[in-house]
């Protein structure tokens, strides 16, 4: 049952891969690509704007549900993130136990990061 429960968590809350963010952005442009192309070629083989604008909406509505809901092929590739440094040591358990972070210290604008 918590399986289920963070697939569904994990569904809902988006996460995306910058890799993800990719094959989304190549999803929209095909997908749209396509189905314009489709829309133009039967709109002007039947001469009727109304199976252009349907067909056209069609592949619109195809695009938004193949791009919009955050599906687990879009964070595949994600990437290892460091540990604050305030977390316990049984939190900081990400492969990186041999890089030594003490004394790193991060400016963002002027103010001190961590």
């Amino acid at each position: 049952m918590d399986q289920i429960l963070e697939q569904a968590r994990s569904l809902w809350e988006g996460e995306v891969d910058f890799e993800g963010q990719r094959l989304a952005d190549y999803l929209t442009y095909g997908l749209l690509t396509i189905s314009g192309v489709i829309a133009f070629l039967v709109g002007f083989a039947t001469q009727n704007i109304y199976q252009t604008l349907y067909i056209g909406l069609g592949g619109t509505a195809v695009t938004f549900l193949a791009v919009v809901p955050q599906w687990p092929f879009f964070n595949q590739h994600a990437l290892p993130w460091l540990p604050p440094k305030n977390a316990p040591k049984a939190q900081r358990n990400t492969g990186l136990e041999g890089i030594n972070m003490e004394g790193i210290s991060i400016e963002v604008d002027g103010q001190k990061v961590g």
